[in-house]
């Protein structure tokens, strides 16, 4: 019998480890997209994404243009019952941005994975980023949605390296918001 507790000790040792290793790269995460986006760009807010604008005031600078690093947050609705958050990860020009985000596309049949410099762009009346369409690997272009935004949330720290690729392609960012 004290090999058998031995024998299972070890297994739920090496289960229990291998369960809580982290991703060996933020583009390996898999889940929601506010724990992703705390790690990426160190915007330490918890709870529902639809929350984190608020919960920012006071604590961090917040704003309605996008810079490299900061959170974007989109309010709750009809399509994103509980909001979402993403990370800037380039600028591209002054209504086009990259954002690298988790749980948006689903990749290979499911959603909850990383993306990394993803389009979005700014389709609100007034150029103030106050509604934006996004990329979307499903139908393989910028999506039809046009999202609402309450702003952009400015992290105290900068973003994770992984956050942007090395040779992000701009021009099919472009061609993706201009070309309707």
């Amino acid at each position: 019998m004290g090999r058998t507790l031995t024998g299972i000790a070890a297994w739920l040792a090496i289960a229990l480890t291998a369960a809580a290793a982290p991703a060996a790269s933020l583009l390996d995460y898999v889940g929601q997209c506010v724990p992703f986006a705390r790690q990426a760009s160190g915007v330490q807010i918890y709870g529902d994404a639809w929350t984190w604008w608020d919960q920012a005031e006071g604590r961090y600078d917040r704003g309605n243009r996008p810079k490299v690093g900061a959170v974007i947050v989109f309010p709750k609705s009809d399509r994103l019952r509980l909001g979402h958050v993403a990370v800037v990860s380039r600028i591209v020009d002054k209504r086009v941005a990259m954002l690298t985000h988790a749980n948006w596309s689903r990749l290979n049949g499911q959603r909850g994975h990383a993306e990394q410099d993803v389009t979005i762009f700014d389709v609100s009346p007034r150029n103030d980023w106050s509604q934006v369409k996004v990329w979307f690997r499903d139908t393989d272009g910028l999506g039809g949605t046009v999202y609402p935004v309450a702003g952009f949330i400015y992290g105290e720290r900068p973003p994770a390296r992984e956050l942007t690729g090395r040779d992000p392609d701009y021009v099919a960012s472009l061609i993706d918001a201009y070309a309707r």
